[in-house]
Order: structure tokens, then sequence, then C-alpha cells
């Protein structure tokens, strides 16, 4: 696999899952909500804290015909144009909330939306980014992104496999190959059912780069499950608290929650652990409960040997039961007592 380094930090197989925090829109609008979020994320165990670069003129226009009109899911009855007013982190704050992430010792990530946002976060000396799904489909700018020549990390929601293939192809194209994709549901909040983590396992072996999840279901399960089949990052929605409405707060984790998925993820991974065959160095104390083979009734020197007066038994201080055919009719060395283990010394 071509695993990619962020940051002087491997992500990829046989490294550990690489944990994001999408600010989003979740700072509702504050600065000082924002700056706190940061540190929330680092004691919550996230490896990155992630906000987006866009203004609502670099998303779309200032119109409210019927195109622009959200008619279902989580947003319904916003206006596009006035839903990125509500959620943008306005371009004057990112400097700070950069330099708070490099002061409490998190990584700092953004998803840029169109050219000018990526030109603006080149001033900010960002070291990689991110691709949102729905962003995907906008060749030019992912060709743009690539020529920055950093790690990018692309999401893939509702990208058919052709999708998923021209946008790898554009950015491969511009010599950059440092990528890797994320497994996505883009609905808000996503549904278990419609979550195909087995997607996961098939994207590693076709594109061979570093594979996560863009994780918008409630609850850890999902995430903790995505690592156990191979997922090399995480990324989820984070907040200071749900009370605090935004367009994104109500399929976002707050700090303890998101705290608990950091604990399940990582007890996934020491439980995952290598390709490993025989006895543990927590088992040994128990290796001893095995069967072997016991003499079950005294016997005399020159005694032959039955199913009456040997068994394969617990613990397992005498020989392996495997030999119990063999040892069969033939005769004791010496007296043997009841409850005696079985060794090839005690046998003619």
């Amino acid at each position: 696999m071509n695993n990619i380094q962020i940051n002087g930090r491997t992500v990829g197989d046989g490294a550990p899952a690489y944990i994001i925090a999408e600010m989003s829109g979740n700072h509702a609008g504050s600065m000082e909500r924002a700056l706190e979020m940061i540190g929330a994320a680092k004691e919550a165990g996230a490896d990155c804290v992630k906000i987006q670069t866009y203004t609502p003129d670099t998303m779309t226009i200032d119109c409210h015909n019927s195109y622009f009109h959200i008619d279902t899911g989580t947003w319904e009855g916003e206006n596009l144009y006035s839903l990125y007013q509500k959620a943008y982190t306005p371009w004057e704050w990112q400097d700070k909330l950069r330099d708070e992430a490099a002061r409490v010792g998190i990584d700092f990530l953004s998803t840029p939306f169109d050219n000018t946002s990526v030109d603006f976060l080149e001033t900010l000396g960002l070291g990689f980014y991110k691709i949102a799904s729905f962003e995907l489909v906008d060749i030019p700018l992912l060709e743009y992104i690539a020529s920055k020549n950093k790690p990018i990390i692309m999401s893939t929601g509702m990208a058919a496999l052709d999708e998923i293939e021209e946008a790898v192809n554009a950015i491969y194209a511009t010599g950059n190959r440092q990528l890797a994709l994320m497994k996505c549901s883009s609905a808000y909040p996503a549904k278990s059912e419609e979550m195909n983590l087995s997607t996961i396992c098939d994207m590693k072996k076709r594109f061979d780069v570093p594979v996560g999840l863009s994780d918008h279901s409630m609850g850890y399960f999902s995430a903790a499950t995505a690592v156990a089949m191979g997922a090399n990052v995480i990324e989820k929605h984070f907040c200071i608290s749900r009370a605090i409405q935004n367009p994104d707060s109500t399929f976002s984790m707050e700090p303890d929650e998101f705290r608990t998925m950091v604990e399940q993820v990582r007890e996934v991974e020491k439980a995952m652990g290598t390709v490993s065959y025989g006895v543990s160095k927590q088992e040994e104390s128990n290796a001893c409960f095995r069967r072997s083979l016991f003499v079950v009734e005294d016997m005399k020197e020159g005694e032959l040997f039955t199913s009456e007066n040997i068994r394969s038994i617990r613990p397992a201080y005498g020989l392996k039961p495997k030999y119990y055919r063999e040892v069969l009719g033939k005769a004791a060395k010496r007296d043997l007592k009841r409850g005696t283990p079985l060794t090839f010394d005690d046998i003619i």
C-alpha cells in the first residue's frame, strides 16, 4: 500500500488510525468557541482538527429561485447562500485557529472549496488538504489542489466507481501520489444500513492507498467497526455541545462522546493485533489446563498400558494425547502411581 506522511506521521496500514475532529460550523459564529473546540478536540484524543475554508460567495450565488432551495433532509427549508452564511468559518480567524492548534499540539487541516481558498490556505502554510465528497466531481479544483504537491485526503460520498477513478487519475496526473480516500455516506445523519463499510476493503484493493471513513452516523459503532475492517483514517463532526444550535450540531459528537469513540477505536486496534498462533503471554499460566496422558490406576513394572489405566485428562504435564494409541499395549518401565503424568521414560 502507498502509505502517506502527514506532519511526519505515517497514515496507512501498520499505523494507528488517524482521527480527525471536524469543526465545520459548530463554532456557531464564535471565534472563542472555535478556539475552545481545538483544545477540547485535543483532550478528546483527536490527532487533527479540521475546518472548512469558503465563503457563501465561493460556494454559490445569492439566489432564491427553486434551484437554490433545500427541500429535504437536515437543512430542509434553507436557501443555500443563507445556509453557508450561517456555517462558514471567517477567513480572518483561520491563522489564529492554526496557531492555537500548534500551541496545543494537534494537526490543523482545512477543506478548500475553490482556487481562492486553496491560495489562502497556502499562505497559512497548511501541510495537507481535505477534499469534500461534493467537490470530488470538480476535476479542475482537484488538479489545482494536487498541484501544491501536498498529501490529500479525499471523501467519496455519492461517488460512483468511475467518478472516483476519474478523480484519482486527475490527482495522479499532476505527479502528486500522496492520496488517501474516505468512504462516506453524504447523509446527515447517515443511517447504519446505508454505511456499506465493506466498501472500505474494496477501495483499498482497487486503489492501493490508505482508506478511511468520514462518518456522519450517530455514535461510535461505525467508526470502531471501520477500523476493525482496516480503515486508516476516521473523521467525525465535533462540537462543544449539541445544544448550541447550528447547521451541523444535530449530527456532531460532544467531547465525552468523541473521547469514547477514540477509546473504542484504540481498543479495537489493540484487539486486532498481528497474525499470531500459539500460546500468548497472557495464556501462559493457563497452558497447563490442556489435556495430556495420565496414569489413572496404580500400575506395576511390566504391566501393559490399557484404556483402563491411562487416559487423556487435564492437566497438561504428561505426553500429548496424540500418543495415546502408540502407548496402548506397551509396558510400564517402573511402578506408576495413580495421578502420575505419563512420559516416554515410563514406557518400555
